[in-house]
Formats: C-alpha cells, sequence, structure tokens
C-alpha cells in the first residue's frame, strides 16, 4: 500500500543531528530501505519535517521504518496511506 510518512523531527534532536552530521545518515539509511517514490523537505508547525511517499508491504513493516526517526531524532511519526490518480480513478470504478 502506497503510504505517506510524514517525520516531524524534534529542534533540539536535529539540530545535535545535523552539527554531528548524522542526520544524512539516518535519512539515508532509512531511504535505501524502503526505496521511496518521493520525499520532500520542509517546515511543519516550526519542526523540520520530511515527507516521504513509499510502498509499505505489510503493517509489520513500520517498526523498522519508524524506529530511527523516534530513537535518534525524537521524532513525531505518522502514516497516511495516499493514492495516486489511476487509484482514485481505479476506486471510482468500482462503485458501479
Amino acid at each position: 500500500m502506497r503510504v505517506l510518512m510524514t517525520v516531524q523531527m524534534d529542534t533540539e534532536k536535529a539540530n545535535k543531528a545535523i552539527a554531528d552530521k548524522s542526520l544524512p545518515q539516518i535519512m539515508q539509511s532509512v531511504l535505501e530501505q524502503i526505496k521511496p517514490e518521493a520525499v520532500y523537505f520542509g517546515a511543519l508547525e516550526g519542526r523540520r519535517t520530511a515527507y516521504i511517499v513509499f510502498d509499505l508491504e505489510d503493517a509489520a513493516g513500520i517498526p523498522a521504518v519508524a524506529e530511527p526517526f523516534f530513537q535518534h531524532l525524537h521524532a513525531k511519526v505518522d502514516f497516511v496511506p495516499v493514492m495516486d490518480f489511476k487509484d482514485v480513478q481505479a476506486g471510482l470504478a468500482k462503485l458501479g
């Protein structure tokens, strides 16, 4: 299932990870694992935020994806199922 994972990083922990140069390593290790469709960075509610769209094969994969962000960045992590336009069209066609 395609999901949008939003990672809101704790400012103090993210500052430390930037200073000690571990932030790119944390991000890269997760991104290599999940092979995202898209990754964007911005700010949400005053926090550094990553928006990552990827295919989550099984809900059992959530801990492996989220834990690095929880442990190293004290991040708030949300998962939302999302669709592209083809998915929406296919879903609407099933309505009959």
